[in-house]
Formats: structure tokens, C-alpha cells, sequence
């Protein structure tokens, strides 16, 4: 009876160790799964991958898609690529089906096209194809990232796709099974053996009948302690298996109700709108158009990537200089010698960001106000402002700054709109309120020019009577966070120079520069002229007993007329 144990146990343990070692092997999981689109998707212009099938399974995905012609697939924040979308028409998919063979797609019914998505500032990184693309998402940076699939915005996005994820490879039972293999062919072998020494034993006749009775009490003990330390050791295993294989099987904890319900703004809340790549990249596509607008002294050649006060400040330069060979130009707008740049992370529009840079051309470095006005168009310059001699700039978190409304006050001494307002007001008047509360002297020479230009006017001007105004433009203020708890504040302020003749037939005269504006040089009937002054001021921090400082200031002509 104990030998047909014996081998009972042996044949166990050996198909027990060849179910262990088969899940290692033949029936080894395979390392990926493939999941298509179905192919009866309703037709979009866009398709929208979710950030979640990134992270669906670990590891990185691979990604086919086949299409008509020419295409695009690019990479976003989550809340970028929604405010892009807006509107359209779209494809999103969400997951894998519990077979895992199927992409589930959720369609979206809304306008039937949208603008080609291709060099948006939004994407961090694109990839264009023509027929089919092999792609493998890995993240730009920390984050989640989102993917968008456009043909040209009035076609159909490509509907062939399949996502290729890594699988879970682990086999939870196959140590288990191998070790409780082993045990049970080791406890047959020792069971047989001890069976093999009791008929050697009976066979010789040892001893008296009451001995070997004996004997075989003992070694049926022997033979039941082995058989029940296997059994052990068994039960153990198999505990052992089961604790790997619920382990393995663990799902992950389920994110809380605030995390599944909150917005993708504020899920990316903290980020800068920009990375330094996309930086430098919008940057650069800036400074080209510039350098070509500059050269061919055509406006036109601007419109992409310059606006506001600089569009309309170059525009009138290019206008003088065909006129007047000897006027000065516009500062140049330069991507290399990046000093530093300036990136809110506050992600509704308008965005605002800033470079600092120094090139050819720039004697001083510059500061370079973009501004996105909304998803769907580009970052555009809307002011450049050269640094004030020997100043410093404000230290600026580069991972993304505060940007405040121009009425907030909040830790501030001064409000953005009231350190405008004060700057005007000081660039009016001599005996400005705010002459103390601003920083004078060789470190920001600005104002000593401007008033000094103002007073010799009125001084020389024997046949005029002249007066001078400076106005704050609200809508262009812009107000960026410093490390100190202070503010950087931008902005524009219109310079509006009026005279009028002192009795009749008293001739005023204007310079080259504005009479091309203009139309003539003289005038008896009065003239004005008109200047936007682009201005950067330092605000410290409330409760600081430090005035406030021009950082950054310059000015251009913009119109000239007779009265």
C-alpha cells in the first residue's frame, strides 16, 4: 500500500513541477496585446487619445495608424487639446474592451470642420506622416499628456488604429507549483524507501513476532509523520501561491471622488502653459518673422507672430524709414542668448509669457511680451522693452509664475493698474504725487529724459503752445508674480504731444520722422503727435518700504497729424 503512495505521489509531484515549469513556458502570457479601433467609428475630423491609455497598463505604447494621405498626431496637456478642439466634431478614445482585442471610441457630434491643427503653439511635440505612422508615447515631461490625430481639419481623421500595450507577464502559480512538485516527488521517494526497508526487514526474520510488531508501529509513525510534513509543506505552498496571486491580481486603489471629478485645468493647475522647448521654438519662428518684416520694411510679413503695440509701432517705422533713410529702427527681435524666460502656469487665456534676450543687435538685453490670446491661435510679440542701464531684472520662477488681474493687490504695494497710473502721472509732471515712489536717477534715466524733452519743448517752442499727456492703455497691462512676493508690471502707455500756434500766422514746425506721417513739416493750425511707450515696473512686495522701479521702457511713433 505504501509503495502505491509512494508513486502516486512521485506521478503528482511530476505533473504538478510540469504545470509550474509549462506556465513559464508554453503558456508563458504574451508580453503585448494589440487593440484596434472598430472599424464602424463614426467619421471626424479629429480624434482625441485619452491621457489614461497611456498609463493603462505600464510600460510604453506603441501606436499604429493608417491613413489617406497626409496626417498628424500631436502631443498636449489635456486641457490644451480640449480648448482646441472646442466645438468640432471629434473621436475620443477611452479604453481597451474587457477582451482586450477592442478600442472603445466615444463620439462627439458638433461642427463639421475645424483650422488645420498643424503648428499650433499648443503641441509639444508633433509627428507627420503620409499613408501610415509607428509610434511610441512617451511623455515630454512630468504630466499628463494627451494626443491629437488631424488630417487637415476638413478630412476625416484617420480611422485605422491600433494600440499595442505591454501585458502582465506575471505567472503567480508557477513557483508554488514547481516547489510543490519537487516536495511531492521528494516525499514519494522517502516514502518508497522506507516501504523497500520493511520487507528487507521482514524478509530476515529478526527477533520475536511482538518485536516486529513493534518495528512496525514505529515505521508506520515514521512513514505518517513524512507523508503529513509534505502535506505541510504543501499547504503551505499553495497558501504561499495564493497571497503572490492576490497580490499580483491587486488592483490598483481607485482614485477619489475629487480626482475623477475635476477638470483638466485643474488637474494640470501649477504647470507652465509652456515647456522650454516650445519656448524656444515659438521664440524662434517670433524672431523670423521680425527679421523678415524688418528687411523688406513690410508690415505684412508680421501679422503671424507680431501684434498690439509692436505691430502697430513697427508698422509706423517701416512707414518712416521708406521715407526718411536716416531714422533709426526698431530694436531687432532676437531667439539666441536666451537670458531667462517668464511662463505663467495660470492656464486660461489670454496667456501671457516673457523672454529676456540678448542677441546681435541688442546693446542692452530686451524683455519680449508674448501673448496667446486664445486656444487656437499663436503666441504673438505685442511688446519689446529694452532693459534701463544697470538695472537688474526681477528673479522670476522659470517653472511657472502667478499671473494677477492689473486691480489685484493682493501682497502687492501697489496694485498693477496703480503702478501705471503712477508712472504716467510721474512722466506728466514734475511735481507728481508718485515722485518719490519711484526709483530715479542714472538706474532708470527714462524719466529724467522724458521730463527733460518735455520742458526743453515748451522752453524753445517761441511760437507754440505745447502740452504733453501720458495715458495707461488698461486692456495692455500685464502682471507677472516675482520670487519676492512682488510684481512685474507691463504695459503701454500713450505719449500724446500737442501744440498749437501762439497768435496768427505762427508756423510750427515737426521733424522728418513726422512729417511722413503727417504729409508736410509745417502747420498754422496745430499738430499732434502721438507715441506708445512700452514700460516694464517693479512693484515690491507688500509691506516693503522700497519705491518701485522702471525696469524696462521705451517708445515709438505711431501717428502725426495737423490740426
Amino acid at each position: 500500500m505504501r509503495l502505491k503512495t509512494a508513486v502516486a505521489l512521485v506521478l503528482l509531484g511530476l505533473l504538478t513541477l510540469l504545470a509550474g515549469i509549462g506556465q513559464r513556458t508554453i503558456w508563458a502570457p504574451s508580453e503585448t496585446f494589440t487593440a484596434s479601433a472598430p472599424a464602424d467609428a463614426a467619421a471626424a475630423p479629429i480624434t482625441v487619445i485619452d491621457q489614461n491609455l497611456r498609463t493603462l497598463h505600464g510600460g510604453t505604447v506603441k501606436i499604429d495608424i493608417e491613413g489617406d494621405g497626409n496626417f498628424m498626431l500631436a502631443s498636449g496637456r489635456p486641457d490644451d487639446v480640449d480648448a482646441w478642439v472646442g466645438q468640432a466634431a471629434h473621436n475620443t478614445v477611452t479604453g481597451v474592451t474587457e477582451d482586450g482585442e477592442s478600442l472603445q471610441v466615444e463620439h462627439a457630434d458638433g461642427e463639421a470642420t475645424a483650422p488645420n491643427p498643424a503648428g499650433s503653439d499648443l503641441w509639444v511635440s508633433t509627428e507627420n506622416a503620409s499613408g501610415e505612422l509607428e509610434y511610441s508615447w512617451t511623455p515630454p515631461a512630468d504630466g499628463d499628456w494627451t494626443l491629437l490625430l488631424a488630417s487637415d481639419g476638413t478630412q476625416p481623421a484617420p480611422a485605422s488604429i491600433s494600440m499595442t500595450f505591454p501585458n502582465d507577464t506575471s505567472t503567480p502559480w508557477a513557483v508554488p507549483l514547481m516547489v510543490l512538485g519537487s516536495l511531492l516527488v521528494v516525499a514519494g521517494i522517502v516514502l518508497a524507501l522506507l516501504s523497500a526497508r520493511r520487507r528487507n526487514g521482514e524478509g530476515g526474520g529478526e527477533g520475536s513476532g511482538f518485536a516486529r510488531r513493534a518495528r512496525a508501529r514505529s515505521e508506520a509513525k515514521s512513514s505518517s509523520r513524512v507523508t503529513m510534513a509534505a502535506a505541510g509543506v504543501v499547504a503551505a505552498a499553495v497558501v504561499a501561491g495564493t497571497g503572490v496571486a492576490a497580490s499580483a491580481t491587486s488592483p490598483a486603489p481607485a482614485p477619489s471622488a475629487d480626482a475623477a471629478t475635476a477638470s483638466p485645468a485643474a488637474q494640470e493647475a501649477g504647470s507652465p502653459v509652456l515647456l522650454d522647448a516650445q519656448f524656444r521654438r515659438i521664440l524662434e519662428q517670433v524672431s523670423s518673422a521680425v527679421d523678415a518684416g524688418d528687411a523688406a520694411k513690410d508690415a505684412a510679413k508680421l501679422s503671424d507672430r507680431v501684434g498690439g503695440t509692436e505691430l502697430e509701432v513697427r508698422t509706423q517705422n517701416y512707414k518712416i524709414r521708406s521715407q526718411v533713410g536716416s531714422y533709426e529702427p526698431r530694436m531687432p527681435v532676437r531667439s539666441t542668448k536666451l537670458l531667462t524666460t517668464v511662463v505663467t502656469s495660470d492656464r486660461e487665456w489670454p496667456r501671457s509669457v516673457m523672454a529676456v534676450t540678448q542677441g546681435e543687435g541688442n546693446v542692452v538685453p530686451q524683455l519680449l511680451t508674448l501673448v496667446q490670446a486664445s486656444p487656437r491661435e499663436n503666441y504673438k510679440l505685442v511688446e519689446t522693452n529694452p532693459l534701463q542701464p544697470g538695472t537688474t531684472f526681477p528673479t522670476i520662477s522659470r517653472d511657472g509664475t502667478e499671473t494677477l488681474a492689473p486691480a489685484d493687490k493682493t501682497g502687492l504695494l501697489y496694485s498693477g493698474e496703480e503702478a501705471l497710473s503712477g508712472l504716467a502721472d510721474r512722466l506728466t509732471s514734475e511735481d507728481s504725487a508718485f515722485k518719490d515712489k519711484l526709483v530715479e536717477g542714472e538706474s532708470s534715466p527714462y524719466i529724467a529724459d522724458t521730463l527733460s524733452y518735455q520742458a526743453e519743448v515748451v522752453k524753445s517752442g517761441e511760437n507754440g503752445n505745447f502740452s504733453f499727456t501720458h495715458k495707461v492703455v488698461p486692456e495692455s497691462t500685464v502682471v507677472f508674480r516675482t520670487a519676492d512676493g512682488g510684481a512685474l508690471v507691463l504695459g503701454r502707455i500713450n505719449f500724446g504731444f500737442e501744440g498749437t500756434p501762439k497768435a496768427a500766422g505762427d508756423k510750427l514746425t515737426i521733424g522728418d520722422d513726422a512729417a511722413a506721417l503727417a504729409g508736410g513739416k509745417e502747420t498754422t493750425t496745430g499738430m499732434v503727435l502721438s507715441f506708445a511707450e512700452s514700460v516694464a515696473v517693479y512693484v515690491p512686495p507688500a509691506g516693503s518700504t522700497d519705491p518701485m522701479k522702471l525696469v524696462a521702457a521705451t517708445r515709438g511713433l505711431t501717428g502725426a497729424s495737423f490740426k
